[in-house]
């Protein structure tokens, strides 16, 4: 199975994964910690999502639709956490949730 038609998906999966573990890495960094754990946290599991999705669709699983289902509800919820916060890295990393939750819903076929 040619994976040519997953590309775009799978970018936009690549390119959140990398936003979100930048967007992590630089809360980390901040001077007060504590207001950024669920900010990290969803970061965490939004870039493991965005990987997993990406290697799914890299190898033509069958699973692809429900992985990619799944990858957009929690990029949704990474980018409403992201998008609380007022630094460049968050707003960026939101931006990033929600051009990869469309791809992905685009791939699964779920457009709500």
């Amino acid at each position: 199975m040619s994976t040519d038609k997953f590309r775009d998906c799978i970018e936009a999966c690549i390119r959140c994964a990398h936003a979100c573990e930048h967007c992590a890495q630089s809360c980390l960094r901040e001077s007060d910690v504590t207001p950024m754990a669920a900010c990290i946290q969803t970061d965490r599991d939004c870039a493991e999502a965005c990987w997993m999705a990406a290697a799914f669709m890299s190898r033509g699983s069958l699973f692809i639709e429900e992985v990619c289902d799944v990858c957009a509800k929690i990029c949704d919820a990474c980018a409403a956490e992201c998008e609380k916060h007022e630094m460049d890295h968050c707003q960026k990393c939101a931006e990033a949730c929600r051009r990869c939750a469309h791809e992905c819903r685009t791939m699964s076929g779920v457009h709500a």
